[in-house]
């Protein structure tokens, strides 16, 4: 009875927060999400640190870090009008590009997940199969395709099929999403005079606000990292060089910049940030999107 009336009236432990147990019975999971990290992480620092050095200390020692440290690079490319035509080509696409992404995916995801009708799952399956085709497989098809319409060497040349590419991945995500909301909603929504359309601007495009924040982050960053799109469509046209995407900017200042190592590592660098930035910032935001169409 001591022991018992010594544990019950003695202080209280102080509880552990939560989140800072290390947990040394599985070293080796940390071991690969540190290599892991160092593998994602790594090349990203040493392109960003090595926009502060200049081109004579990358060539003495690459892998040291500034000596001295200096803000030329920087300076020169933010002064460069090049680069920010690079910048608003980049802006006007990505933008225009997830716009298109979030409209047509979110009133094609409705139709599918809210509508019965013959076909569906074949038409659902179609969107699936997407994601297995590769933007190389119809490079030379598409670019004949946009010389006929007169699109090859325009914004609209890359932005239709950036946004046809990214609808499979959309629909994936949005039909669960909107699967997974109740039924009952929409019942009580007719039976207060709603139509289906006013469910759909009313109630369930509010409800869907995590999944669409989701999709339009992944299309947003996706376009400004494209590369091979814009390659067909721009790089051979009649643009000037500076009304061209970040992604054909850095490789078009890497060739005519070969010798300033520093500042290509500063154009780099700049080129990353803008998506960089914005994926950390919404990263809740698609975890959460995500998280619901998995449920749905």
């Amino acid at each position: 009875m001591t022991a018992t009336a010594t544990i019950v009236t003695g202080e209280p432990r102080a509880a552990e927060p939560a989140g800072r147990r290390f947990d040394w019975g599985q070293p080796f999971v940390y071991l690969i999400a540190l290599v892991i990290a160092a593998v994602a992480v790594g090349p990203v620092l040493y392109v960003f640190i090595g926009g502060f050095r200049t081109t004579a200390d990358l060539n003495a020692n690459p892998a040291g870090l500034p000596d001295p440290w200096t803000m030329q690079n920087w300076v020169a490319v933010l002064s460069a009008p090049r680069f920010w035509g690079n910048v608003f080509a980049s802006t006007v696409l990505a933008v225009a590009t997830t716009v298109g992404v979030v409209v047509a995916g979110i009133m094609a995801a409705f139709v599918i997940a809210r509508y019965s009708f013959r076909g569906r799952e074949a038409l659902y399956t179609v969107f699936a199969a997407g994601l297995m085709f590769p933007l190389t497989v119809a490079a030379l098809p598409l670019t004949l395709l946009l010389r006929t319409m007169g699109l090859h060497g325009t914004y609209l040349g890359v932005i239709i099929p950036g946004i046809a590419f990214a609808l499979p991945t959309t629909i994936i995500i949005l039909v669960p999403f909107l699967r997974a909301i109740p039924a009952e909603l929409e019942e009580a929504a007719v039976i207060d005079g709603a139509s289906r359309l006013g469910f759909f601007w009313r109630i369930l495009l509010p409800l869907s606000k995590p999944a669409l924040v989701t999709v339009g982050i992944l299309a947003f960053v996706g376009s400004w990292n494209g590369y091979l799109l814009p390659l067909l469509v721009i790089s051979t046209g009649t643009l000037p060089q500076e009304l061209w995407p970040l992604p054909l900017g850095v490789t078009q200042f890497s060739s005519q910049y070969s010798q300033d190592t520093g500042a290509v590592l500063a154009y780099t660098s700049l080129a990353m940030i803008p998506a960089l930035v914005f994926f950390l910032a919404m990263q809740k935001q698609i975890v959460g999107g995500l998280t619901g169409a998995v449920k749905g």
